[in-house]
C-alpha cells in the first residue's frame, strides 16, 4: 500500500509572520512619563558625582543648588500625572500586571518624599560647606530620594525590595558622613546593622510568599493567597508575618525603634530631618502596599499585629519622649525622635484598620503623614537653626528664643502645637480626629482608648518645650552700645525652609481638607 505525502512548502510562508507576531508581543515601551520622578532624581544624583570632580572647591556649593534645582522639576514631573492612572513594565502575556504603577496613592507619597527631600536639601546647603562632603553627600540623598519615590509606585516584590533598599543604603552613609566625629559613626553602624537584620528577615519572608504563591505580583499574591494549599497555609501566613518585618523597622515601629534616637542625635540635623519623614514615609508605603494590595486574605494575621504594634509604638514613643531632660546634651533632636516613634504608632492606626474595613482607611494614615511631615521638617529645620549658636541642642536653650528670635519662636510653637493637636495647629488636630475615627469605625474600640491617653500624654512634652520659648531668658542679653538689640540672622536657605514648612502648615490649618480628603477616598 502506497500513502501519497502532499508537499509541506506552502505553510512555511504562513509561518513567518507568526513569528514575527511572537517577536513583536515580547517588546514592550517603557511609558517614561509615569517614570519620570524616580528618574530624574537619580540622573540628576549620577550627574552631580561626576560634575563634584570637575567643580572647584570654592564653587561647591552650585551642587547644592543643582540638587535643589531637580528636585524641583522632579516634583514638577507629577503635575501631568494626576489626569488618569498609568502603568508599565507590565507582563506580555498579562497586561493588566504591571510592576510600576502611578495612581492616586503613589502620585500623594511622591509629593511627600520629594518636597520632604527638597526641604532636607535646603536645609544641608550650609552643613555642606562647613563639615560634610558636599558631591558625596548631595549624590547620596538624591539617590536615597529617588528610591523612596519609587516604592510606592512599585507593585510587585522585587521591586518594593529593591526601592527600600536603594532608599536605605544611602541613609546608612548619610548618618556617619561627618568624618573623625565618633557619634556618627557609631550611629551609622547602629542604624545599619539593625536595617540588615530586619531586611534578612523581610527577604526570607519574601521567599516564604513566593515558594507558596508562585507569583511576585500584588495583584497575583492576592488572588493566589485564597488557594494556598492546606499544607502551604502556614508558610504563607509566616511568610506575610516576615514581611511585615522589614517594614516595621522603616517606621520604627516597637520593638523595632532602639535605633531611633541614638541614630537622630549622631547624624547631622538635616538627615535626622529627612529620616524622621521620608524614612517613615517608605516604611508606610510599603506597609500599605504588601498588607492592603497584596495580604488581605491574611488579614487576621496581620491585623491584630499591626494593631498592637500601633498601641505599643505610640506608648513607648510618648513616655520616652516626657522622660527627656531639658538640660541634656542634645534633648532637642531626642525628644523629636521620640516624638517620632510615638507619631508613627498614630499613623499605624489606620493600616490597622483596614484589616476589617478594607482600604479605604489608608487615606487616614496618608492625610496624617502629610500634616507630619509638613511640621515636623518644620521643627527640625528651627532646631538647625538655633543648633548654629546652641550646638548642645538642649531644650533648655530655647528658653527666651522669642526675645531673640520671635520668629523662629512662633514658628516652633505653632509646629508643637500642630503635633500636639492643639489649635491654632488646626491640622493636627483634625488629623487626630480622623485617624481616631478609622480605630473607631473599625471596632478597635481599645485602640482608640490607647490613642487617647497617649495624645494626653504628648500634651505635656509639647507644652513643656513650647512654654520654654517664651519665658525669660535666664540671662538678659547684653544691650548694643546704640539703639536697639540687633535680630540675628540665619542663613536665607534655612529660613526659606522654615518659611515654606510654616507657610505649608497655616494653609493646611486654615483649609484642612487639602489633605484630609485623601481619608474618605479610596487610593488605589
Amino acid at each position: 500500500m502506497t500513502l501519497a505525502v502532499a508537499p509541506q512548502a506552502p505553510a512555511a510562508p504562513a509561518a513567518q509572520p507568526a513569528a514575527e507576531s511572537v517577536v513583536q508581543s515580547v517588546v514592550q515601551s517603557v511609558d517614561w512619563l509615569a517614570i519620570a520622578p524616580p528618574t530624574i532624581t537619580a540622573v540628576a544624583a549620577l550627574l552631580i558625582l561626576v560634575a563634584d570632580l570637575f567643580v572647584a572647591g570654592r564653587k561647591k556649593a552650585l551642587l547644592g543648588y543643582a540638587a535643589i534645582a531637580s528636585l524641583a522639576v522632579a516634583m514638577l514631573s507629577l503635575v501631568p500625572l494626576h489626569t488618569a492612572d498609568r502603568a508599565t513594565f507590565c507582563l506580555t502575556t498579562a497586561p493588566e500586571v504591571c510592576s510600576y504603577t502611578v495612581d492616586r496613592f503613589t502620585l500623594v507619597i511622591q509629593f511627600l518624599v520629594l518636597g520632604g527631600a527638597l526641604v532636607t536639601a535646603l536645609l544641608s546647603v550650609t552643613e555642606t560647606r562647613r563639615r560634610l562632603p558636599a558631591g558625596e553627600y548631595w549624590f547620596l540623598l538624591l539617590s536615597s530620594a529617588a528610591g523612596a519615590a519609587l516604592l510606592p509606585a512599585a507593585r510587585d516584590l522585587a521591586t518594593l525590595v529593591v526601592a527600600l533598599e536603594v532608599a536605605s543604603l544611602p541613609a546608612f552613609a548619610l548618618v556617619g558622613l561627618r568624618r573623625g566625629d565618633r557619634m556618627s559613626s557609631e550611629a551609622a553602624l547602629k542604624f545599619f546593622l539593625s536595617s540588615v537584620t530586619a531586611t534578612a528577615v523581610m527577604l526570607l519572608g519574601v521567599s516564604f510568599v513566593y515558594a507558596a504563591t508562585g507569583s511576585l505580583h500584588l495583584t497575583r499574591i492576592a488572588a493566589r493567597m485564597d488557594d494556598v494549599p492546606g499544607p502551604l497555609d502556614t508558610l504563607a501566613a509566616t511568610g506575610v508575618a516576615l514581611t511585615l518585618v522589614g517594614f516595621a523597622f522603616k517606621t520604627a515601629a516597637v520593638p523595632f525603634h532602639f535605633w531611633v534616637p541614638d541614630t537622630y542625635v549622631g547624624a547631622p540635623l538635616p538627615v535626622a530631618a529627612y529620616l524622621s519623614v521620608i524614612g517613615k514615609a517608605v516604611g508606610f508605603s510599603g506597609l500599605i502596599l504588601v498588607t492592603v494590595i497584596a495580604f488581605p486574605a491574611h488579614a487576621d494575621v496581620w491585623g491584630p499585629v499591626v494593631a498592637v504594634l500601633a498601641a505599643l509604638t505610640m506608648t513607648a514613643g510618648n513616655v520616652a519622649a516626657v522622660r527627656q531632660s531639658p538640660t541634656r546634651a542634645h534633648s532637642a533632636v531626642r525628644l523629636l525622635a521620640w516624638s517620632s516613634v510615638g507619631q508613627a504608632g498614630y499613623i499605624l492606626v489606620p493600616v490597622a484598620a483596614a484589616a476589617r474595613s478594607g482600604d479605604v482607611p489608608i487615606g487616614a494614615t496618608v492625610a496624617y503623614a502629610l500634616m507630619y511631615a509638613v511640621v515636623n521638617l518644620g521643627a527640625f529645620a528651627v532646631v538647625a537653626l538655633v543648633a548654629r549658636t546652641k550646638p548642645l541642642n538642649r531644650i533648655a536653650d530655647y528658653r527666651g528664643l522669642y526675645a531673640t528670635r520671635p520668629a523662629a519662636a512662633l514658628a516652633l510653637g505653632f509646629f508643637l502645637l500642630c503635633l500636639a493637636g492643639l489649635p491654632p495647629g488646626v491640622i493636627g488636630l483634625f488629623a487626630k480626629v480622623a485617624v481616631f475615627s478609622t480605630a473607631v469605625d473599625a471596632g478597635l474600640g481599645w485602640l482608640a482608648v490607647v490613642m487617647a491617653v497617649n495624645v494626653v500624654i504628648a500634651l505635656y512634652y509639647y507644652l513643656q518645650w513650647t512654654a520654654q520659648l517664651f519665658r525669660a531668658p535666664e540671662e538678659a542679653p547684653a544691650p548694643a552700645p546704640e539703639g536697639p538689640p540687633a535680630r540675628r540672622r540665619g542663613p536665607a536657605l534655612v529660613t526659606t525652609a522654615i518659611v515654606l514648612t510654616a507657610a505649608a502648615g497655616v494653609v493646611l490649618s486654615g483649609w484642612p481638607q487639602l489633605v484630609l480628603r485623601f481619608a474618605a477616598v479610596d487610593l488605589f
